[in-house]
């Protein structure tokens, strides 16, 4: 048992593990702001192009 506690092996893994999360919520925020900027965008347009299309 005390060998298995002081293996260090899989110590790594798990580090590896904790940083690819971080970098996978990172990406996912960063995509989460990009959609909702870009929502933002088309619907102006939209409104831009409705307007337009009535003759105002």
């Amino acid at each position: 048992m005390k060998a298995l506690l002081h293996d260090s092996r899989a110590t790594s893994a798990v580090e590896y593990g904790l940083i690819l999360g971080i970098v996978v919520l990172g990406i996912f925020l960063a995509v989460s702001g990009v959609a909702s900027e870009t929502l933002k965008m088309w619907t102006y347009v939209e409104a831009k192009a409705a307007k337009a299309h009535q003759g105002n």
